[in-house]
């Protein structure tokens, strides 16, 4: 059986890091990266660093609009599907890439696999919500992490074809987090102690194309009195210097780091201040607690348990929530139980 795997995105490439190795033991795959994210330090040491099987084509698509993304996508893995005649196509998560994998697939009658299907957070004006709802409904097998994602694809009416098999980010991180270990020598560079700095990330155009939302954050940080620790993005580095966007000598910017240099961070951390999905769950993995400058977020679960908190980009709650948010109760076992990569396997031979 041939299985062409999309990827474009720093998640996807850190998710494919246990489901190809997985994958490869029983099928054929083939390994398409769109180019979603090209920075080498988004994507290139990623491969490396993870052993990800270098992909068999890059389309190089870049950066763009979400229209002209998409369609150049569409357009290219069409071609790549015909040429190769895949049994079905593997997408992850919520991003263009995710969308134009499925799209074209559907359109060919290939069968769609959906993985991390059934997150929802709501807001139809997020880009990655109105990924996710299309691609589940054009998936034949969607591989859901949670039981609230469960829940929402029954209550969209969405029953056949899904299964709860855990997270695949929850794989990664056991399969990697004694090797990240190596990289503690960057604490000594940026001249941090254990547990004497909060780890921050802030990418979502949501928040860094609004002035005011990136502002309200940067405020925030610059006055709470902690050491921070801030991999700056791309985009948001270009919109703090076009807002003339200040940063004070409290906060660490460093560049875009790889996979094992965030869990390592994460790990050594006494809390993490986001607005990625992904941090947010890595959080969870490694115990610390999570304050999501969000409106809202996909990861409900986190929140109800008592371990995230969602403060959108309100400077005082940003504030109140890094100096007084720090739950004391045990985390419950809330993202399956390491094996979800497997499972997935095991699904595709059964159903597929």
């Amino acid at each position: 059986m041939k299985i062409i795997t999309v990827v474009g995105a720093r998640p996807q490439f850190i998710k494919a890091a246990p489901v190809s190795k997985s994958l490869r033991k029983n099928y054929d795959e083939v390994l398409i990266h769109t180019g979603q994210h090209y920075d080498d330090n988004m994507s290139k040491i990623f491969f490396e660093e993870l052993s990800i099987p270098m992909p068999d084509y890059n389309l190089h698509i870049g950066s763009g609009g979400h229209g002209k993304m998409t369609g150049e996508m569409l357009s290219k893995l069409e071609e790549i599907y015909i040429k190769e005649k895949p049994d079905c196509v593997l997408v992850y998560g919520d991003t263009n890439s995710t969308l134009a994998g499925a799209l074209a697939a559907s359109k060919l009658l290939i069968p769609v696999i959906h993985v991390e299907a059934g997150l929802r957070s709501f807001n139809k004006a997020m880009p990655e919500e109105q990924n996710r709802i299309l691609t589940d409904n054009l998936s034949k097998l969607l591989l859901v992490p949670t039981e609230d994602a469960l829940k929402n694809l029954s209550n969209e009416g969405i029953k056949a074809g899904v299964h709860n098999i855990g997270d695949v980010m929850y794989d990664a991180v056991l399969m990697f987090k004694e090797k990240a270990e190596s990289k503690e020598n960057l604490l000594v560079e940026l001249g941090c102690e254990k547990g004497e700095y909060i780890l921050t990330t802030i990418h979502r155009a949501e928040n860094t194309n609004d002035i005011k939302r990136l502002a309200n954050i940067i405020q925030a940080l610059n006055e709470c009195g902690e050491k921070i620790i801030l991999p700056l993005h791309p985009r948001t580095k270009k919109f703090t210097l076009d807002y003339g966007l200040k940063f004070n000598d409290n906060i660490k910017i460093i560049e875009p780091i790889g996979y094992l240099e965030m869990l390592m961070l994460e790990a050594n951390s006494k809390k993490i201040v986001t607005d990625s999905g992904g941090v947010q769950k890595e959080a969870y993995f490694m115990g610390k607690p999570c304050v999501t400058m969000r409106d809202e977020t996909e990861w409900v679960e986190t929140v109800e348990v008592g371990w995230n908190v969602v403060v959108g980009t309100d400077k005082d709650k940003i504030l109140n929530a890094i100096k007084n948010f720090n739950p004391t109760h045990k985390q419950p076992s809330i993202f399956g139980d390491g094996f979800a990569s497997d499972k997935i396997s095991a699904l595709i031979k059964e159903i597929l």
